[in-house]
């Protein structure tokens, strides 16, 4: 977790109405040099200020497409992204360097892509090998991260080969994977859920053809990070054991009550099971659909009048879904009654954005001009790797990648 200054003392008093208003106010001063984007996770107070939603690709492609397409006597010089660190690195990467992309809190981390970090990387990947090569085996093993990971990881992956997926086409691209070679083994990063239950899809035996790699038992002296020689030769999907802590809380248990509940009251229709493909594979096994949010908010948008809905992603989300989804007579509610909401992501809220707005604004000059704090720099070597990896996933669904291209813009 990065280091984040407190606050001057104006900003934690000020009231929610007060700080929107301001928030506001510095969005017309700054105009068209400014975008904030919004990640579904955030909270309600946020959202109403972010002039693009999504989730973090399509977020960072957004702040892309409008950085290269904007006039050049109105440039886009500044993109506040309200998410975590990770996504603010892949907005970065793919805007211009003309272009500071700022968080507004540095503490907004995701500890799910921490749990991945570049040593740990480096020592897996050699050691998988060694242990491979020791036993006689002969064949690729292609890494695959999730684009919730850091750029270092994302640049590791792009320097051997491998893509980013998303929690939309994962299944694309471990398809892609699996055919490098006819004895390829996928290393899945840094969310074994998602790779477990996309290997899974794919067909693999999870039970027997897939092994964890924990780098904390890696640290202690277990040097394949407590998975066997023989599992790792018999392995097709190598799991970075790695989780997301919100959907970690959705448990098998969830499913059940939801069922017990539906057989309580006979008088409406069985409610469908809707969860993210981050949840473990015991839940997504008991429910009836699982996808990315984009496809839970499709699907829920989409779903039928009067039918019953229990969602297995992140609070807010799903709180916002529900109101919207109530006014159509559709209901919506979080699979579980606990927290589950992204405490880091929880840290963006209205100080911190106006904070920053403000030192745009030059109000913390004595000259007046522009300061720009909080910017998220990503290492031009480090995004040149990380870029071949996002290239390679866009490569599988678009005909042209771009994201190399986009990296040039300046």
């Amino acid at each position: 977790m990065l280091w984040q200054p407190s606050l001057p003392e104006k900003y934690t008093k000020m009231s929610a109405d007060e700080l929107g208003a301001a928030i506001a106010e510095r969005k017309r001063e700054l105009g068209s040099s400014l975008v904030i984007l919004g990640h579904h996770y955030q909270v309600d107070e946020i959202i109403a200020h972010a002039d693009h939603i999504g989730d973090s690709l399509k977020l960072s492609q957004i702040a892309a497409k409008l950085a290269g397409s904007a006039p050049k006597d109105r440039p886009v010089k500044w993109v506040v992204f309200c998410g975590v660190h990770f996504m603010a690195e892949t907005a970065d990467m793919l805007t211009p360097d003309s272009v500071s992309v700022i968080l507004p809190d540095l503490s907004a981390g995701c500890s799910m892509a921490d749990m991945a970090n570049y040593d740990d990387t480096v020592n897996a990947w050699n050691s998988i090998h060694e242990s491979l090569a020791a036993q006689g085996w002969k064949g690729k093993v292609v890494p695959i991260t999730y684009v919730n990971s850091t750029a270092a990881i994302k640049a590791i992956v792009g320097a051997n080969g491998g893509a980013c997926c998303t929690s939309s086409n994962a299944d694309k691209v471990f398809a892609w994977a699996m055919a490098q070679d006819k004895n390829a083994k996928v290393l899945f990063l840094p969310d074994q859920h998602l790779g477990r239950n996309t290997a899974a899809k794919f067909g693999i035996d999870v039970a027997t053809e897939s092994c964890l790699y924990d780098p904390k038992r890696a640290n202690k002296g277990d040097e394949l990070g407590g998975a066997t020689a023989e599992q790792l030769l018999r392995s097709k999907a190598i799991l970075w054991a790695g989780h997301c802590s919100v959907h970690k809380l959705f448990r098998p248990e969830h499913c059940d009550q939801i069922r017990a509940d539906d057989a309580a009251h006979p008088e409406h229709r069985r409610t469908t099971i809707l969860v993210h493909p981050e949840c473990a594979k015991e839940v997504v096994d008991k429910s009836d659909l699982a996808g990315s949010t984009e496809y839970i908010i499709k699907t829920i948008r989409e779903a039928p009048i009067g039918s019953y809905w229990a969602v297995g992603t992140e609070v807010h989300l799903v709180n916002r879904l529900a109101r919207e989804a109530k006014e159509r007579g559709v209901h919506v509610r979080i699979l579980s009654d606990c927290q589950c909401l992204c405490t880091t992501m929880f840290r963006i809220d209205q100080p911190h954005l106006l904070w920053v707005l403000d030192h745009l604004a030059g109000a913390f000059s004595k000259d007046g001009k522009p300061k720009v704090i909080n910017q998220v720099s990503v290492h031009p070597e480090a995004r040149r790797e990380a870029l071949k990896a996002l290239d390679r996933m866009l490569g599988l669904t678009n005909p042209t990648p771009k994201f190399e291209a986009a990296a040039t813009l300046d």
